[in-house]
């Protein structure tokens, strides 16, 4: 009688396994929402990624049509323009990225494009230099409201696992 590992490596049994992978890769928008979280986020980018982008800035316009409000764009890592709604609703979810102590406000133009397309939104802090507890107490205030996740990430090789870690 075979033993159940030697079983399952028979011709037979190989023949039930499923034969593909069981996750595929996700279509991510990172977006940097300062220039120093840019600034973390450039290196990053040049690395051998599947199905993220990366965006080192958030800009508006007024739209021309009244009472649409305004219109975000992002600018690429290569410098060029994209439509925060239409990245926004081709992704399987977006990531942004702020600094300790930085502006993060413009989370909630992306948040609520995120919501507009049922999507999730993940925040990464990143600390730095000199930063105070009540500094990180202040950068999550401003993405708790927004982010069903929400980490104070340790370095850019943190931020590396993680995109790793959702598939990126």
């Amino acid at each position: 009688m075979l033993s159940e590992s030697a079983r399952m490596t028979t011709a037979r049994e190989a023949s039930y396994r499923i034969q593909y992978p069981n996750s595929r890769e996700r279509a991510v928008k990172v977006i940097a929402l300062d220039p120093v979280a840019a600034t973390v986020l450039e290196p990053i980018s040049k690395g051998a990624w599947h199905g993220a982008a990366f965006f080192t800035s958030l800009n508006f316009a007024a739209t021309a049509t009244p009472g649409q409000g305004l219109d975000a764009w992002l600018k690429d890592v290569t410098g060029h323009a994209m439509n925060l709604i239409s990245e926004v609703a081709a992704s399987d979810f977006v990531v942004v990225i702020t600094s300790v102590g930085e502006d993060a406000r413009a989370v909630s133009v992306i948040a609520d494009a995120c919501k507009l397309h049922n999507k999730t939104l993940v925040g990464l802090i990143v600390p730095r230099e000199g930063a105070t507890d009540a500094d990180v107490t202040a950068s999550l205030a401003d993405l708790r409201p927004y982010a069903r996740m929400l980490v104070v990430a340790s370095g850019a090789d943190y931020i590396e696992a993680m995109l790793t870690a959702l598939r990126a």
